[in-house]
């Protein structure tokens, strides 16, 4: 095998130096970053050549002729793998992938344990009123305490919607630090698998009606696209709280508007937008029961680190054609094997 046969690239930023430092340790790896305003007398070259393409997975910060769909899979055409920098991979049309054989990883798992403890610091901020608390001290010169009563979360209950790697360590951590009682939406997992995970499996509508907190970790789908509307909050308890580190688009930011201001819930934590990061003028970042941050909850120095390792593995798993642990669409893997083979002269295992 030539040296740097086998050809990476990336947009703007990874998620860690790690994942440079792996690539780079492999010299039949070569490993091109392009900017989102790099000219196509440059990006063109590059993109044409790239057998993998290591994506960010904020939608936001991408621009659009680098997110992965039929016109970037057209210019691409010998790419065999997208990988995402997170667990999330909005920017990439996996059917498309799917139907052009190229493979689509994520890194999930990586910032789990970051996202469940974001999320675990909002229920208690919420339950505790600490936001509400600190912004009446910026404010007025005397407060009322009593004005301020908030809720322990011990011994209550939270409805889980998505029970993967995040919604595990959420139930994790709230059953074991403060012995909660812990729902779970998730049609892909049986009841015993959601016991397993520590959650009793019930239905959405049900979930909704029970919990003191809904606690959103699952990945945009096109089947959950909207999911959390008007109706859905409407069935919530009055002095429950929704939070969401998940993605922006899987609640109906408009519903929820209505649902504040008719004090159909109690408050909100939301980490994600349906436009990120979302303007200071924002409808929801004007009440102060709203705890916002913008799409941070698995932004730490550890999962960033474990994000890029994982990604910097993955990749060369597949261009040593082993099979990635973390695929999207594992349909396509023989068409993909066939195009892997067609590229380097070996079929992956």
């Amino acid at each position: 095998m030539s040296v740097n046969s086998k050809r990476v690239f990336y947009v703007k930023y990874l998620a860690h130096p790690i994942y440079e430092t792996i690539l780079k340790s492999r010299p039949d790896v070569r490993l091109d970053r392009l900017e989102n305003e790099s000219p196509d007398a440059v990006a063109a070259p590059i993109v044409s050549a790239a057998h993998a393409y290591q994506i960010g997975a904020a939608r936001d910060e991408l621009a659009r002729h680098f997110h992965v769909g039929a016109d970037l899979l057209r210019r691409a055409s010998n790419l065999l793998i997208v990988s995402s920098n997170g667990a999330g991979f909005d920017p990439v049309d996996v059917d498309a992938c799917t139907e052009a054989g190229v493979l689509v990883v994520n890194q999930s798992g990586g910032n789990a344990n970051s996202v469940a403890e974001h999320a675990l610091g909002m229920l208690l901020t919420l339950s505790k009123r600490i936001i509400e608390a600190d912004r009446a001290l910026r404010r007025a010169p005397n407060v009322n305490r009593n004005a301020l009563i908030g809720n322990e979360a011990q011994g209550k209950t939270i409805g889980i919607v998505g029970l993967g790697n995040v919604g595990r360590r959420i139930a994790e951590l709230c059953r074991g630090l403060l012995r909660m009682n812990v729902l779970a939406y998730d049609p892909y997992l049986s009841a015993s698998d959601m016991a397993a995970r520590g959650g009793e499996k019930v239905e959405l509508d049900e979930l909704l009606r029970r919990s003191d907190y809904v606690s959103i970790s699952c990945p945009l789908t096109k089947d959950n696209r909207g999911m959390i509307g008007a109706r859905e909050f409407k069935l919530m308890q009055s002095h429950a709280f929704f939070i969401t580190t998940a993605r922006g688009f899987i609640h109906d930011e408009a519903a929820l508007l209505e649902a504040l201001r008719e004090k159909r819930i109690a408050g909100a934590g939301l980490d994600v937008w349906s436009k990120e990061p979302p303007p200071p003028e924002h409808p929801l970042l004007q009440f102060d029961n709203v705890l916002a941050s913008p799409h941070t909850a698995g932004v730490t120095k550890e999962a960033r680190e474990n994000m890029g390792r994982i990604a910097a593995e993955q990749i060369l798993d597949a261009f040593d054609g082993k099979r990635p642990p973390r695929i999207i669409n594992p349909e396509v893997w023989p068409d993909y094997a066939k195009r892997f083979e067609r590229a380097f002269g070996v079929r992956p295992a």
